[in-house]
């Protein structure tokens, strides 16, 4: 008994303090159904790019705001949905968490870990339709995003707030490109976000390992959406666009590109003084970049990075295509050492695809001729590059200004990889003053130049590819 009332006595207690409140919310029923894509009525006052919350903790976002309907992008299994759910309004425009705390991580594009390393523990959110800076805000790039690719640094260089597009067939290294950048930004206090949009997670896995073993995942966040996930994902991956029915309309694809690349920009001091580079990557087919995606993205961005399937496999990689090669900020993305050294090189060599292309139809030649053909095979072996080993631009400097300047005239075409891998050990076991002074000055002094041309001499008297064409290494004294 006493039991009994001491329950009446606690029910008297919490009824005594129960203050009735009432709560509104808007609700809505899903009339319709499929394809990530649900319409809605009931939702009058939903706002654009509001989040719904449909049922099992399934999240959509109101793009379609009709005049008796709402149409929704699901982000989520939208099998699980079905006539009569109903939908409820939440109020808050679509957004992500964002902030330092979701470096190193893998997450989806709602900002959700996928690496199982536990949550995120953001503590703030920004919303994903936002818009861009303006101009007054911004100032001229001329700060260098280097690659730690000699071929791009040196003749498409990239700045810091520019929007460089790489472009190319598939399977030409256009992904090699964005994570050799990647990796090369360790200890450059820039913060590396790779978006892996319809790619399988196998692949996207392979490139998170690689990052990790690299020591690049310090400074990165990777955004996935894989294949096997709901396509609304992938829309909302680099940010959200519309539910299907306009794709092909072009001022909606225009739009959709140039609202997300114009958020691309180097910011004055007043506004904070950062930077968001962009380097969007469009598949072409057979070539053409002249289709329509393609050239609605070239129209948006500041110049393009083309790699070409011929080169490719011709075992030149990264296989640029110079001539449709181009950065718009050019030399102001640049250090002053290298803008010295790379001045003739674009020239040099687009010179010599054309002379090669046309010696193949002809065997007398004069001898000018062939030294320049020669000299331009020589500098396309020095462009290679091994994926997965950026190169510090110093020593890009170094070993461009010996191609450039004829140090390498005498060594065996077959022999260029040997010799620049013995160039660069010297350089780093006995010129290591000369490279630390290079990167400090990030110029080309007079006196600078003169300790690297020292330099030259003393390695190519010690290395003599010219009487014994076998790499033949006389040891240093």
């Amino acid at each position: 008994m006493k039991t009994t009332d001491h329950v009446i006595e606690l029910l008297k207690q919490e009824l005594q303090g129960f203050k009735p409140k009432a709560e509104v919310s808007h609700i809505g029923t899903v009339v319709e159904v499929g394809d990530g894509i649900a319409r809605i009525v009931g939702l009058g006052q939903a706002k654009s790019y509001e989040m719904l919350e449909f049922p099992d903790n399934i999240f959509g976002v109101a793009l379609n705001l009709e005049e008796d309907s709402v149409g929704a992008m699901i982000l989520g299994d939208y099998e699980k949905l079905k006539e009569g759910d109903t939908v409820k309004a939440t109020g808050r425009v679509l957004e992500v968490p964002v902030g330092p705390e979701l470096v190193g991580r893998v997450v989806n594009p709602l900002g959700q870990p996928i690496d199982g390393k536990g949550p995120v523990k953001a503590e703030t959110t920004a919303a994903v339709e936002k818009v861009a800076p303006g101009v007054i805000t911004r100032q001229g790039v001329s700060a260098p995003v280097q690659t730690g690719l000699k071929a791009i640094d040196a003749m498409i260089p990239i700045g810091r707030g520019q929007r460089e597009l790489i472009i190319g067939d598939r399977q030409t290294g256009k992904t090699a490109i964005a994570i050799d950048t990647i990796i090369n930004q360790s200890g450059q206090n820039l913060i590396s976000i790779y978006v892996a949009i319809g790619q399988k997670a196998s692949k996207v896995a392979k490139i998170v390992a690689e990052l990790e073993a690299r020591g690049a995942m310090k400074h990165s966040i990777v955004v996935v959406a894989s294949a096997s996930d709901p396509a609304a994902l992938s829309f909302i991956a680099p940010f959200v666009r519309r539910p299907p029915g306009r794709e092909a309309y072009p001022g909606d694809i225009f739009y959709l590109h140039s609202r997300l690349l114009e958020r691309a920009a180097k910011l004055n001091k007043e506004a904070g003084g950062g930077s968001l580079t962009a380097l969007p990557i469009i598949e072409t087919q057979a070539g053409d970049i002249s289709a329509y995606i393609p050239t609605n993205v070239i129209s948006i961005t500041d110049g393009q990075i083309y790699l070409e399937s011929d080169l490719f496999y011709q075992g030149i990689r990264p296989a640029l295509n110079v001539g449709l090669s181009v950065s718009r900020v050019g030399s102001k993305a640049q250090v002053k050492a290298m803008k010295k050294v790379a001045g003739k090189l674009r020239l040099e060599l687009a010179q010599y695809r054309e002379l090669a292309a046309f010696a193949q139809f002809g065997s007398d030649l004069d001898e000018t001729t062939k030294q320049q053909l020669e000299r331009g095979k020589r500098l396309t072996e020095i462009l290679k590059q091994r994926q997965y080993e950026p190169m510090p631009v110093q020593h890009q400097v170094a070993i461009i200004y010996a191609a450039i300047n004829g140090y390498l005239d005498a060594v065996p075409v077959e022999k260029m990889a040997d010799f620049e891998a013995k160039f660069h050990t010297y350089l780093r076991d006995r010129q290591a003053s000369l490279m630390d002074k290079l990167t400090k000055a990030a110029d080309l002094t007079d006196a600078l130049e003169t300790e690297l041309k020292a330099a030259l001499d003393t390695f190519t008297q010690h290395h003599d590819y010219e009487d014994r064409g076998a790499g033949f290494t006389k040891s240093f004294a």
